[in-house]
């Protein structure tokens, strides 16, 4: 068993085509083929399922998948220990909700590489659920999720500051004048909500339920900005981190409602997996944001 049919076997698997592994790789398709078949014999199973031009991982494959990944990991690890630590290049794999991207990740990214240019960052946009699964995948090394405190002892919590949500109306909605807005007032009006995955969705149907209430009628939009021109539109209630709200609040064009319903207790929370191995890269990126990402809370008044 040799270590570039294992890389060759992870990619293919990853990419899910011999040909996509030929190009990533740098080898022909032929060549591709050839260590996966030596890799099959010797291990005396079919890794991969074969049917016409598609392939899928065998359950025998899908199992030697996740020990691959920790040969290669530990292979990485082995060459890594015996380098110079100060060394500032490498690679570091973030994944981070979208709202997280377009309200706190590029200025720490604009520190991060005016510091460190050599070390080049990996930006994936990810869904209020995946973070766990791909940090125990590898596929990313550091998530930034929104949430409530991670209590998963799978996981490092590296950094959690406090992130408030808001319950946001265009400036003539009925219930602004409302000195104090409750579940049983914002169920009478469309509510505007990310999708089902979101976990400050799942807290707000949660406590309607808790009060015995049901919506009138819910709009389901994956894509926050979009959320904000309903709401602005007139069509209905939005829940959004304040965050990303503040130029409409600062223009007028949202207005924060009285919210006396169940807090939204949610924090930003830069995690990784308890046996992620820490390269050079990965701690300096998380001593850099462990400095930046707090002051800009500070300076935005949030804690």
């Amino acid at each position: 068993m040799e270590f570039r049919q294992l890389k060759t076997f992870i990619t293919v698997a990853d990419l899910n085509g011999f040909t996509r592994a030929a190009d990533v790789l740098g080898y022909t398709q032929p060549t591709i083929t050839s260590q996966i078949q030596l890799l099959e014999i010797e291990l005396g199973v079919c890794l991969f399922e074969r049917i016409r031009k598609n392939i899928s991982l065998t359950h025998e494959g899908e199992k030697f998948l996740i020990y691959a990944r920790e040969i290669i990991n530990l292979c990485e690890q082995a060459k890594n220990i015996v380098t110079d630590r100060s060394m500032t290049k490498g690679v570091v794999k973030i994944g981070a909700l979208e709202s997280i991207c377009t309200t706190r990740l590029h200025t720490l990214l604009k520190v991060f590489h005016h510091k460190f240019p050599d070390i080049e960052i990996i930006l994936r946009t990810i869904k209020s659920n995946e973070h766990k699964q791909l940090l125990i995948d590898n596929q990313i090394d550091v998530a930034f999720c929104l949430d409530n405190m991670m209590t998963n002892s799978e996981f490092i919590v590296e950094l959690a500051v406090p992130e408030p949500l808001v319950l946001l109306a265009e400036p003539s909605h009925s219930l602004v004048k409302y000195s104090d807005v409750y579940p049983q007032n914002i169920v009478k009006y469309p509510l505007i909500l990310a999708e089902e995955d979101c976990s400050y969705r799942r807290t707000m149907i949660s406590i309607l339920s808790d009060y015995g209430v049901t919506p009138k009628a819910i709009m389901e939009i994956g894509n926050i900005q979009a959320m904000k021109q309903l709401a602005m539109s007139g069509l209905g209630i939005i829940l959004l981190p304040k965050i990303t709200v503040e130029e409409e609040l600062s223009k007028g064009k949202l207005v924060e409602l009285n919210w006396s319903g169940p807090s939204f207790e949610f924090l930003t929370q830069v995690i990784y997996h308890e046996d992620k191995w820490m390269s050079p890269a990965l701690q300096t990126f998380l001593k850099v944001t462990k400095e930046i990402l707090p002051i800009q809370y500070c300076m935005s008044g949030k804690i």
